[in-house]
């Protein structure tokens, strides 16, 4: 079951560029193999870290099918679908071809700020068409518009191909009403690496992480232990890792992991534009603590 597969850390991949911008399969392929050989549950792809709004729709696709032939059945697949043109999206949900991937991520509209009913209608609009179950995905402080726990229960209430949202809103108490009047089999998804233990406690099912993409190991571990209430080891491994979490994010996502994937060794200090690596100072301050840790 699907709500089975989703449960763990999930890694929202970034996109490795070339020097010349030109997308570094080489490196994405690398990627693909560190997660799968570290203990990542799952793997989200095309999402937003992976600078999406950057990339063409034949890059898009192709990054899609590449995943899905390093993957080769090996982890289940979570591809973004999401924007703020409803028609436009629903056409692309009911055209892609899915047939390799087991959930769809879509993002609440953006720019054009919907109310509530609109959000409620533009995720039924996708419900009705969607071949796969989709994963609500809220995060305001991109969108510019909060989804409620409200809407997000009307809607896994009504739809059973709804499975699962992503929560980055950052509101404990929003996040916390969801898990207590949610249906049984849907999930509940930190879309924040930072506050994932806690929200773990709550009854999160795990997280849609970030810094996975450099530590899959270290991290998937923590939210396991924490999935199986062992709270102090879990604490432990999350207390390590709140000034490189910080740090991740101080100068916008995906450059400090970027940053951080770079210094490993694993791929080039590349981002499209608008978007540029970090400073050099916060660059350094990411190798101090890579060293330290």
């Amino acid at each position: 079951m699907l709500n089975t597969k989703l449960v763990g850390m999930g890694v929202a991949l970034v996109t490795p560029f070339k020097e010349d911008e030109s997308v570094d399969y080489d490196a994405l392929k690398k990627l693909i193999e560190h997660q799968i050989k570290n203990g990542t549950d799952y793997l989200v792809v095309c999402g937003t870290t992976a600078e999406t709004p950057t990339l063409t729709e034949v890059e898009k696709e192709d990054i899609k099918n590449f995943v899905a032939e390093v993957a080769a059945n090996r982890i289940p697949l979570v591809y973004g679908i999401g924007g703020n043109n409803t028609r436009e999206i629903v056409h692309k949900v009911a055209t892609t071809d899915l047939s390799r991937y087991d959930a769809i991520l879509s993002v609440t509209p953006y720019y054009n700020k919907p109310s509530q009913e609109g959000l409620y209608q533009h995720y039924t609009a996708i419900a009705k068409n969607s071949p796969l179950p989709i994963i609500l995905y809220n995060v305001p402080g991109r969108t510019g518009v909060n989804m409620t726990a409200e809407t997000s229960l009307r809607l896994a209430h009504e739809f059973p191909n709804i499975c699962a949202v992503k929560e980055a809103s950052g509101n404990f108490s929003q996040i916390d009403q969801i898990i207590k009047n949610k249906p049984t089999d849907f999930s509940v998804i930190s879309g924040d690496d930072g506050i994932t233990f806690p929200l773990i406690t709550l009854g999160a099912v795990g997280v849609i992480s970030v810094i996975g993409n450099a530590f899959p190991k270290e991290f998937s571990k923590m939210v396991r232990l924490a999935l199986q209430g062992d709270y102090d080891k879990a604490r432990q491994i999350h207390y390590s890792f709140t000034e490189l979490i910080e740090l991740l994010f101080v100068e916008g996502n995906p450059a400090g992991v970027k940053s951080m994937l770079a210094l490993m060794g694993m791929i080039e200090n590349k981002l499209r534009l608008p978007l540029v690596p970090n400073t050099i100072k916060t660059y350094e301050k990411i190798r101090r603590v890579l060293s330290e840790l």
